[in-house]
């Protein structure tokens, strides 16, 4: 793999953000559940401040300036010309673009619904409803279905009713098409991995999110028999994935040509590492500023999300690195890897379901769990790769 794709200042591990990550989410909960109770106007007024398309908030601004900081700090690592000179190492590159598009997006569909939909169906409660926004573009009347869901009138905008169970569905779907793109970096070097081949991994996979996540996203929601906002889905895409990628791009283009590769990789980088997660963190303040009714009516709500994300996780991983021994890759190939397609985009997922959705949503609620877990489990990954690296030589 060509060595340009590589960052010439290795990571150190886990920074201190990253570290103490679960940390800083669940004091986010806390601070946004408490705004939401004792200053619920604030929160209200800053998701007030949207591009509206006949009445209807479609874009949020302050999340969606959030959500490109998020995404920016990722994007402008990568040199994305090394993409083209991954042929010269197939096997481990194809794998992990058959894990993640031909097998992941399915397997957290039918693993989610099982236990949404069946085992956690009573403690969710069979009754329970959402209340998300209208596709974009769909103008139905008060009391028509669609899908599983009923046009009803919420503060004078129609939205749609749909079932509890299916919201978190969604938020599960939307993280299921959304490969890493950020954190396994990091992973990847802790399990003493391959850099060349994760980084350039992190730009096949933004560029391949570009065309696939809105056909896969559309198709699975369908089948879920939730709202297909296709134009949304455009939308969401074009906005926090192509833009940033475009600006990241640009910008570290520039920023070479006036100060150099070398100041680029270790001074410019080092100074976006706690970019990313306070922008995710400032969303997840206001995300649970909504949620906070339901945390704390149904404290156990973040279990039943998190279980199916756990199993996902954990049998995404076990594929990818079974099938990089019989595919006999190197261990510093088969451990990014597995872990590639393991690791969730949470940053895109939280984005889309909330221009989707709504900030207010069970699918955005089910994307910041996948945040809550991501750490810890990813962690415990980490070390069973290093506990098995024998089993490759």
């Amino acid at each position: 793999m060509a060595t340009k794709a590589c960052i010439t200042k290795q990571p150190q591990g886990l920074a201190f953000f990253e570290r103490y990550l679960p940390v800083w989410v669940i004091l986010c909960i806390v601070a946004g559940i408490l705004l939401g109770r004792f200053a619920p106007g604030v929160a209200l007024y800053l998701d007030s401040l949207s591009i509206y398309v006949d009445e209807a908030p479609v874009v949020s601004i302050p999340i969606a300036i959030c959500l490109f900081f998020m995404m920016y700090p990722i994007m402008v690592k990568i040199d994305f010309g090394e993409v083209l000179k991954a042929g010269q190492n197939i096997r481990p590159v194809g794998l992990t673009l058959f894990i993640n598009w031909a097998i992941k997006p399915f397997t957290m569909y039918a693993i989610s619904i099982f236990f949404l939909g069946t085992v956690f169906l009573g403690f969710i409660g069979p009754e329970a409803t959402d209340i998300v926004k209208m596709p974009f573009g769909l103008d139905l009347p008060v009391g028509a279905s669609y899908g599983e869901g009923t046009v009803v009138l919420q503060d004078g905008i129609k939205m749609l009713e749909v079932p509890l169970w299916r919201s978190y569905l969604a938020g599960c779907i939307l993280l299921g098409i959304a490969p890493c793109t950020a954190m396994v970096l990091v992973w990847g070097y802790l399990a003493r991995g391959n850099d060349c081949h994760t980084l350039v991994m992190v730009a096949i996979n933004s560029l391949t999110m570009l065309f696939l996540y809105g056909p896969l996203g559309g198709f699975l929601l369908g089948v879920g028999k939730l709202p297909v906002p296709w134009q949304a889905l455009a939308l969401s895409i074009g906005i926090y994935v192509a833009l940033p990628l475009a600006a990241g791009y640009i910008s570290r283009k520039l920023i070479i040509r006036a100060k150099g590769e070398e100041w680029f990789k270790t001074s410019f980088v080092h100074l976006l590492t706690p970019v990313t997660i306070t922008a995710l963190l400032i969303t997840l303040i206001l995300l649970f500023s909504f949620k906070g009714e339901v945390i704390m009516s149904q404290p156990l709500t973040i279990l039943w999300i998190a279980v199916p994300l756990f199993i996902q996780t954990v049998f995404i991983f076990t594929l990818g690195y079974v099938l990089a021994k019989l595919l006999k890759l190197s261990y510093k190939d088969a451990a990014p890897s597995a872990m590639i397609g393991a690791s969730n985009h949470f940053e895109v997922a939280i984005a889309t379901s909330t221009i989707l959705f709504g900030l207010s949503s069970g699918a955005a609620l089910a994307t910041v769990v996948g945040v809550l877990i991501e750490v810890p489990v990813m962690l415990m990954l980490v070390r069973i790769c290093l506990r098995t690296e024998e089993w490759f030589s």
